[in-house]
Formats: C-alpha cells, structure tokens, sequence
C-alpha cells in the first residue's frame, strides 16, 4: 500500500500498450461490494479466500497475453500466491521505506482496511514474502513514478 503499483502499472502498461488490471479492482467486481464492506461482512479471512480466487482467474485468463496486474499489498500472505506469482508471471516488487509509504499515503487512508499503526510491523513482516515472490526488485525511494516505470521496463528487457 503506497508503493505505486496502481500508479506505475498503468504507466508500464501504456508504454507496453497492454491492459492494465488492478487485483482490488477485479475483487471489487467480483464480489459486487466495496473492499471494506467485504472486510466488515468477511473479514480479512473472506477477502483472502476471494484474493485468492481472483488471482488464480486472472493469472489462467491473461496466460498468454501481456498485461500488468497491480497486487494488493497482502496478495503474498495468501496460500499458493508466491508459487503462483513466481511460476506463472514475472514479479516485480517496487520496494519503499516505511517513511515514504508513510508519507505517501498521508491523509488518504480511507476505504482501506489495513492502513493503520500496525503498518511497520505489516511491511516487516511482508518484505521477505515480497523479495520471495518477486523475479525483480526496484527500490522506489526518491524516484518519480515515470523513472520508476522506465527502470521496470529497462529490467525486463
């Protein structure tokens, strides 16, 4: 959660002139309820069954096509999800320090769930699930999100 997936994907997914899928999103129509209605009637558990489910569709869907599915920040806590993201795409893990996820998502924490003080201890215990998950690293601090794009695209090449 505000690393710049949702942001630098549709910039990788425009340079690349592929679609650009966003996981919550897919959920969302899926499910036909918003994520914290799905967490206030599921709970964390529910939403990652659905997670889960959505990912593997969507995975199997777009096999053969080029596309770039941003991931929710607990996509890797999900069963199956890192062998599934290390078999099946190519994983790329934009990686911010706690204070510039901090700062970025500064007043704009509503609708979702998990952004709370619990956060430090998320990101610490996610990060080695994320470096596992990932085939490709980049550290975001102090890049723009177009550098960013252009350093992912530069990476895959």
């Amino acid at each position: 959660m505000g690393s710049g997936k949702s942001t630098v994907g549709r910039i990788v997914a425009d340079a690349l002139g592929c679609p650009f899928l966003d996981l919550d999103d897919l959920i969302v129509k899926k499910a036909g309820r918003s994520i914290p209605e799905i967490f206030a009637a599921d709970g964390e558990a529910g939403f990652r069954k659905m997670e889960k489910t959505v990912l593997e569709q969507t995975v199997t869907k777009y096999a053969q096509s080029t596309v770039v599915l941003a991931l929710g920040g607990g996509t890797v806590t999900v069963p199956g999800a890192i062998r599934l993201l290390q078999e099946k795409t190519l994983c790329i893990y934009l990686k911010a320090s706690l204070e510039i996820l901090q700062q970025r998502l500064e007043g704009q924490t509503e609708g979702r769930p998990l952004a709370d003080d619990g956060m430090a201890a998320r990101l610490a215990a996610r990060e080695p699930l994320y470096a596992q998950a990932a085939h490709i690293t980049i550290d975001t601090d102090g890049w723009p999100p177009e550098e960013v794009a252009d350093e992912i695209i530069i990476s895959c090449l």
